[in-house]
């Protein structure tokens, strides 16, 4: 495996360069010769769902305010996973214009089977049915295939105004595909226009890269397939890419020259947001009767994010779509809806109109955390948006686009990442509120009684905090039947449960979520001849494994960690004595720490059950996943302890 640079007037190495040149010639030559599946390398079907034959981008930048490129891709289609690697279709506005788009489809043995011309592809709204970004349109095909494999052939040309966002390359363009030949080139009219470019991940990958005058390139071949193992990092964490920008750039008809997040901030703020805030008169009065006589800012916040959360609705429209300029305040608040770009900066003109102060936030939202660079500042990374309110030296983060989480509450979807924090000539990147480990609280606590004949019941009180609470609180709008078979889905260990009533209370302030529960359940305990046996762990235990590897190829991630914690009374039948039951267990270790202990209650015919499990956020080398594998393994295998009780003997 090989990576470097080539100077085009160093003799040896332009032999070897002009060597693995006639060999992409011959690769081009035989591709446009031969579609068919069998010429495939074989160590390329290996975990795939599609193989990207031929995959290049060529970016050809001429001015500040002019760009253009070319997009051409060979994809082979395995099997139904894999269409999405066959989609047909460009996103496009008003200052982007597709030239040309076209596609060729050919069967298992190369013959051509369709071709789909730039006018058999179908143009609508990128947003349909609102009006606010009725200048964004998709042009795209439907194919459906009728036979796997299946090969498309597919040639889009693009021309821009939009330089401030230079195509990025993914020489991988997802798990599960693999890569026959790969090319990304980017041509520039002058060395001021010499872009910056942060290569990640490329080490491992046969790899050849070139520069001479105005022109970068990359090329790369035979790509194998990343498979996702549990627990692995984020895509962009392990995929060989390019990101690419521009030291000066155009962006909507605004230039301008970054080279520092500070910059970007800063421009964002005077060019994209720069008079964005404006809102009817009758709106601003509105806003201040909410909070009148209230002289607290943050209390005045919490009021004016909930208005928000009662009277607009969220569109699902990603930054890019509608460009990165929000649509200004006034126009949201005619249509009572907006992205998050606009239902951010709707918040923040409400909270303008009552004098408290607010800053625009970009950040990459998403279930994995993904950091934003901090030596490389960039349009394209990033989004989402949200918003911050300083209040006695920290930062408040409120998403404008959930009508139901709490102030202050981000969630998994943006917590514990570097974001973009936009304010006048001090933009900075900063951390939002992460959630780990103990603050990711679940108590559970239960008092049942067990019966002659198998049968539980009794009360069952969840309490969660941190991400927990994310994953709960969202129960107290749901109805009685989808309770339940929550419930019973989520026990479902316990046989037979009926949930006889249940109450929530949603502390919005603390953000605890809290539930009470009466439940019953026939047949809990196995009946064995004159034996009971039933698990000692009904409402709180591990139901998985981490899947096991023979080779584990990546590190193992554990992005926030949690505490559960548990105490169940359980009262046992009259009639039985206890055979059996399980004994007390400490572990701690790198990943966390588990205890959990039985003891018989004197006098009270009563199992006291205690369970404590701390799993510790942290990236952890490969070599590791086995141990950590076992600690599960161990927690599994006592959460499924039995107790075994047996008929008293009468004399």
């Amino acid at each position: 495996m090989y990576h470097f640079s080539v100077n085009l007037f160093n003799r040896p190495i332009l032999m070897r360069f002009l060597t693995f040149s006639l060999l992409l010639l011959s690769i081009h030559f035989s591709f446009s010769q031969d579609f068919n599946f069998s010429a495939i390398p074989k160590e390329l079907l290996n975990n795939s769902n599609a193989v990207y034959r031929w995959d290049e981008i060529a970016v050809k930048v001429n001015s500040i305010d002019k760009m253009e490129y070319t997009i051409k891709k060979v994809v082979t289609v395995l099997n139904k996973h894999g269409n999405r690697h066959a989609y047909l279709g460009k996103y496009f506005d008003e200052q982007t214009k597709i030239t040309n788009i076209g596609a060729v489809i050919y069967d298992s043995f190369g013959n051509k089977i369709d071709q789909i011309k730039k006018n058999d592809f179908s143009t609508r709204s990128a947003v349909d049915g609102f009006s606010l970004y009725l200048d964004d349109k998709l042009m795209y095909y439907n194919y459906t295939p009728i036979q796997y494999p299946y090969t498309i052939e597919f040639e889009c040309q693009i021309e821009t105004s939009d330089t401030g966002a230079v195509p990025q390359w993914y020489f991988l363009s997802g798990y599960l595909t693999s890569v026959e030949y790969s090319k990304y080139t980017i041509t520039y009219p002058s060395k001021k226009f010499r872009p910056n470019i942060k290569e990640k991940n490329l080490d491992g990958f046969e790899l050849l890269k070139t520069e001479k005058f105005n022109n970068i390139t990359y090329e790369a071949r035979n790509i194998q397939s990343i498979k996702k193992e549990e627990l692995c990092p984020s895509f962009n964490e392990i995929a060989p890419i390019l990101s690419v920008r521009l030291p000066e750039f155009s962006f909507k008809g605004i230039q301008a020259k970054v080279n520092s997040w500070k910059e970007m901030g800063d421009w964002i703020n005077e060019e994209l947001l720069k008079g964005r805030l404006e809102l009817s008169q009758g709106t601003v009065e509105t806003a201040k009767s909410l909070v009148r006589d209230i002289d607290d800012d943050l209390e005045k916040a919490k009021i004016i994010y909930s208005y928000v959360q009662d009277n607009t609705r969220y569109i699902s429209v990603q930054v890019g779509i509608g460009g990165f300029q929000p649509i200004s305040a006034i126009e949201v608040d005619k249509v009572k809806y907006g992205d998050c770009k606009g239902l951010s900066n709707y918040t923040r003109a409400l909270l303008s109109a009552v004098e408290v102060e607010s800053y625009y936030v970009h950040v990459e939202a998403g279930d994995e955390k993904i950091d934003f660079e901090d030596d490389f500042p960039d349009l394209l990374q990033g989004n989402h948006a949200i918003v911050a309110i300083p209040y006695k030296g920290q930062y408040y983060w409120i998403d404008c686009t959930s009508q139901v989480h709490p102030f202050g509450f981000l969630g998994d979807f943006t917590d514990g990442r570097k974001v973009l924090v936009v304010k006048p000539n001090e933009s900075e990147l900063v951390t939002t509120t992460s959630y780990l480990n103990s603050e990711n609280l679940k108590r559970t606590s239960a008092k049942v009684n067990l019966d002659s004949l198998g049968g539980l019941e009794g009360t069952v009180s969840v309490q969660t905090q941190g991400i927990k609470y994310d994953q709960h609180f969202y129960l107290e709008g749901k109805t009685k039947k989808q309770v339940a078979d929550y419930y019973k889905n989520y026990w479902g260990n316990v046989n037979n449960l009926q949930l006889e009533s249940y109450s929530f209370e949603n502390d919005r302030d603390s953000i605890v979520f809290k539930e009470k529960l009466n439940i019953e359940a026939s047949n809990y305990a196995n009946k064995s001849g004159e034996r009971l046996l039933f698990g000692i762990n009904p409402f709180n235990k591990n139901r998985s494994l981490p899947k096991r590897y023979r080779k584990r190829n990546s590190p193992f991630v554990i992005q926030r960690g949690f505490l559960d914690e548990a105490e169940f009374e359980i009262k046992l039948p009259e009639g039985f004595d206890i055979e059996a039951i399980p004994q007390s267990l400490h572990i701690e270790n790198e990943f966390g720490t588990y205890k959990v202990s039985v003891e018989e209650l004197e006098n009270a015919n009563t199992l006291l059950y205690k369970r404590y499990f701390l799993v510790k956020h942290g990236k952890f080398p490969k070599e590791k996943y086995k141990t950590y594998r076992e600690f599960q393994k161990e927690v599994l295998k006592m959460d499924n302890a039995q107790v075994v009780l047996v008929k008293t003997k009468t004399n």
